[in-house]
């Protein structure tokens, strides 16, 4: 007699999601703030986001065929981390500090780990980190928007740290990318279409940004440079790669906690140490090195949130 009641082990629930597509659908949230970059800054950072998105994929493609494992860049992680390196780029750097930070995500922040979904810290934030500490020269020099027809040394960031005065500009213009400032993080606007994008596929949760937003602009408003309780928190929610760090990159499935309130003090941590760094720090902008920071705690985070055992008592 045939027998019908044998079930395959767990899981039992599936749906059309994979790796593949999440990656992709990523990288189609984020193309409208690198169309805003290019429109801003013109086709020089359209060049800096070439050149990083050909080394990620062309590093990735070699480094997996001289370890003799399955080529995998068609799963977009590749592309991705080029893509987000680039937004974390000035639109002047040379392009052959795009090739190298590019290479450094892929090889350092990833392969050396063991190849996507192992990787301790976010890549791209790495190879930024690796760039900012070996050519600071390049990474901190910026240009105005093509209008202007100008290239200056400070983002909005770095004027206010330096205690200039932030001549022509507003909050509506840094909303739309009326400033100095990486590739990818002055499009506030296209930036939260994408987020909104990945919010209602639920590829992303809202843990993460709201904290980390939310801390930021609070400890912004309390310890601003206008005095006690009176900082200007919206400023700094606008200003700098805040928005593009939060919905993109803290958010990162493999450097972030697995549950809800794992996310919550995450994006808190992200938050301070932005805030910190901004407010008190050696540089004018947080934001990486604060979701590198907190990439580093999350196996503690994952370790003390984990949710009691279904029967089991609490220690």
């Amino acid at each position: 007699m045939k027998n019908n009641l044998l079930v395959s082990s767990s899981p039992h629930l599936h749906n059309d999601e994979s790796v593949n597509k999440i990656m992709w659908m990523v990288v189609i949230s984020l193309l409208p703030a690198g169309a805003v970059g290019v429109s801003v800054f013109g086709i020089r950072a359209l060049w800096v986001i070439i050149a990083c998105l050909l080394s990620a994929v062309i590093s990735e493609s070699v480094l997996q065929k001289i370890s003799g494992n399955k080529i995998t860049v068609f799963d977009g992680s590749a592309v991705l981390t080029g893509l987000l390196l680039a937004y974390n780029l000035s639109p002047i750097v040379p392009l052959w500090l795009a090739v190298i930070g590019a290479f450094f995500s892929i090889f350092i922040g990833k392969f050396v780990f063991g190849g996507l979904g192992k990787n301790i810290f976010n890549p791209a934030l790495a190879g930024r980190a690796f760039l900012m500490a070996s050519w600071p020269q390049y990474m901190t020099a910026f240009n105005l928007p093509m209008k202007y027809d100008a290239v200056v040394s400070a983002t909005p960031l770095a004027i206010l740290k330096e205690g200039g005065v932030l001549n022509n500009v507003s909050y509506l213009g840094l909303f739309f990318g009326n400033r100095g400032g990486c590739i990818g993080e002055v499009g506030i606007f296209a930036l939260l279409v994408g987020a909104a994008f990945l919010l209602y596929k639920k590829y992303i949760s809202w843990q993460i940004p709201l904290a980390y937003i939310v801390t930021t602009g609070l400890m912004a408003f309390i310890f601003g440079s206008k005095g006690l309780f009176n900082g200007d928190w919206v400023f700094h929610i606008l200003s700098g790669g805040l928005i593009l760090g939060a919905f993109f990159m803290a958010t990162d499935y493999v450097t972030s906690p697995l549950t809800a309130k794992g996310q919550v003090i995450f994006g808190i941590g992200c938050g301070l140490f932005t805030a910190i760094i901004r407010l008190w720090g050696g540089y004018p902008e947080g934001a990486s090195y604060a979701i590198l920071i907190m990439n580093a705690v999350v196996p503690l985070i994952d370790r003390h949130v984990r949710p009691r055992i279904y029967g089991t008592s609490k220690p």
